[in-house]
């Protein structure tokens, strides 16, 4: 094939000569051509410091969203009583994550081709060293192995860090660890691995996740809804005031949870090109829409728009472009935040109300439900009619029955593996801290130290 493009060049640029040429001497010069072209060495990767150093700020970017940003989001929610338990389950998890990452997660993740799950060839990351390389979305750029292992991790740790909102303020501290191994290590790699893996059934299938709208989003929000049923509501849930302490908190870690959206979206693009130009766009416009949105609807429904409400929107517009923030276009993403606030704020209110459940913080209304929207409105603005990257001969109706293949699969295997990962936990350490132990705030009891001195 390179010898036949060769030849069409050389024959092009005799032509365009306009006869310089003896008629024999265009064979001789075409020969000539050819055979360099078949003698240049094939395209060798090379590693790109500004790829690198882009990645390198994306990957401490999305370590600012969970510590402090989605702690003092998460903590700012909760009763006062409750502030260091929630952060420091935050904190823990994100760092216990991390290590398991490196030791057995990235390796079933990334390694080797299955359809549903790697393989061990990488434990304790076996073969990594400074000169190994990591795939990115050009043959000629790569990115060191080591950076590409860090920058995941922290999509792994937050993806289970975002799961303690559910049943914050009554749930065991060694549950919440326990837990977290058995589900990072059953639910999340395998749906890392087939959505992002070599091999993996749902890249396969076409499924499009730029940057985790079912391998974080749906997967962390199912969990939190299971988690939310079996670990039961918290005392007094309906009837006593449960108002967040501190809004000031909560807006501090939105807009530090906004500020490393960046790095999670226009990070995963893996190189610092155009296609990171366009995430970094659309995180900014999504997010900006949604808030519009969330804020505009509550005050048409409730007289007031809020200040949690705008936070709120702010994190539903950033869940929902997730999946789509490397693939539509800059106006694609504004709907696509639009459609986010209105439609997450009926996920808090509405639809809560009809599961029933004390999902203390929303996690399943925000993360689930945005990423659910986002996973399918990434299938419509996906098409170049409508302003996205797809291909010429991109099809809407193929592609969100690909996406909505691939929410179903996550939902499963989400409840699933978390239903099992919460009875074994029940089982060896219990779920529920005591009824008295809850009434005086997980901070004195389960940590022994107090957020604030009253």
């Amino acid at each position: 094939m390179k010898r036949l493009f060769a030849i069409f060049l050389a024959t092009l640029a005799v032509s365009l000569a306009g006869g310089a040429f003896a008629a024999d001497e265009p064979v001789v010069a075409v020969a000539a051509v050819a055979d360099a072209a078949a003698a240049a060495p094939a395209v060798v990767a090379t590693v790109n410091k500004g790829d690198v150093a882009w990645m390198l700020v994306s990957t401490l970017l999305v370590v600012f969203m969970a510590v402090p940003g989605l702690a003092l989001f998460y903590g700012g929610l909760v009763r006062a009583k409750n502030m260091l338990s929630v952060l420091m389950q935050v904190l823990v998890v994100f760092s216990l994550i991390t290590v398991l990452w490196a030791v057995y997660g990235y390796s079933l993740a990334f390694g080797g081709e299955g359809a549903i799950i790697g393989n061990l060839s990488k434990l304790f990351l076996a073969g990594v060293n400074g000169g190994s390389l990591a795939d990115t979305f050009s043959a000629a750029s790569k990115l060191p192995e080591y950076v590409f292992i860090a920058f995941q991790a922290t999509f792994a740790a937050i993806t289970c860090a975002l799961i303690v909102g559910a049943f914050a303020e009554r749930i065991k501290f060694s549950a919440v660890l326990l837990f977290s191994v058995i589900w990072f290590s059953f639910c999340y790699l395998p749906i890392a691995h087939m959505v992002w893996g070599a091999g993996g059934y749902l890249l396969g299938l076409g499924a499009l996740d730029f940057a985790g709208g079912t391998v974080v989003h749906i997967n962390a929000g199912v969990a939190g809804l299971v988690g939310a049923y079996l670990v039961g509501k918290r005392i007094g849930y309906g009837k006593e005031a449960m108002a967040p302490h501190s809004l000031a908190f909560t807006m501090i870690g939105a807009s530090m949870l906004w500020v490393g959206w960046f790095g999670f979206n226009a990070g995963s693009n893996l190189e610092a090109t155009s296609g990171a130009a366009l995430a970094f766009l659309n995180t900014l416009l999504a997010t900006s829409a949604a808030t519009l949105a969330w804020t505009g609807a509550e005050a048409m429904s409730k007289g007031k728009p809020s200040m949690l409400g705008g936070a709120s929107g702010a994190v539903a517009g950033l869940v929902a472009i997730t999946p789509a923030c490397g693939s539509v276009g800059p106006m694609g993403a504004i709907v696509i935040g639009l459609a986010a606030g209105v439609v997450c704020l009926w996920g808090v209110n509405g639809l809560k109300h009809m599961l029933g459940a004390d999902d203390s913080l929303d996690v399943f209304g925000v993360h689930g439900v945005g990423g659910i929207l986002g996973a399918l409105l990434t299938g419509v603005f996906t098409s170049p009619s409508l302003g996205g990257t797809g291909a010429a001969d991109f099809s809407i109706a193929h592609q969100v029955y690909v996406q909505a293949v691939a929410v179903g699969i996550t939902i499963v295997w989400s409840a699933v593996v978390a239903f099992v990962a919460f009875k074994l936990a029940d089982m060896l350490v219990g779920l529920r801290v005591p009824e008295d132990e809850e009434r005086e705030g997980l901070d004195i009891t389960s940590h022994g130290e107090s957020a604030y001195r009253f």
